[in-house]
């Protein structure tokens, strides 16, 4: 699905509350700096609640 790996993308989302839902993730994201393809990734993820980081590394890849 995506280019990214799941290091790059956890990096981006250091500091976030679990559950948190994919516009959550997205906002954190973006507020940590990611770049426009790791806002892609997590911007195609499906819309529901993630219970930890396993959970968005596990629906990313």
């Amino acid at each position: 699905m995506s280019q990214v790996s799941p290091i790059q993308v956890q990096k981006y989302l250091s500091g976030i509350d679990y559950p948190c839902d994919r516009d959550g993730l997205v906002s954190a994201a973006r507020d940590n700096g990611a770049d426009s393809e790791i806002i892609d990734t997590l911007q195609d993820l499906p819309n529901r609640t993630f219970d930890g980081p396993n959970a968005v590394s596990e629906a990313i890849f």
